[in-house]
């Protein structure tokens, strides 16, 4: 069995708003306030209730960062996380394009010379 069966998924929605407030030392009202704004977008059960992922808690954890240690207001830390989310994407598809050019340069060298 491989070990990646039990790694958690960052985007299953799991906690409560009250347990995400107490882990990211914010309160439930700043948190639908941060809904409102755009900067998380919690699930919802089928009672209507909020649920986190691990990934909706990093996040908060970076828009605490960025407002409570350097001061950023929110409009600044949106325009933060849609830049760190694009520069990601665009990492993501650097390494993509490299692996392929590797592969292409494998394939060129183990052809016969014409």
């Amino acid at each position: 069995m491989d070990w990646t069966d039990d790694a958690p998924d960052l985007d299953e929605p799991v906690y409560a708003i009250g347990v995400v407030a107490r882990l990211v030392n914010l309160h439930p009202q700043t948190l639908r306030n941060y809904e409102d704004e755009g900067l998380v977008v919690p699930q919802r059960s089928e009672g209507g209730f909020r649920l986190y992922s691990p990934r909706d808690l990093e996040r908060l954890h970076k828009i605490n960062r960025l407002t409570n240690d350097l001061g950023v207001n929110l409009s600044g830390v949106h325009v933060i996380l849609n830049l760190t989310e694009q520069i990601e994407t665009l990492q993501e598809e650097v390494e993509a394009l490299r692996a392929q050019l590797a592969e292409r340069e494998k394939e060129a060298a183990a052809e016969p010379a014409r």
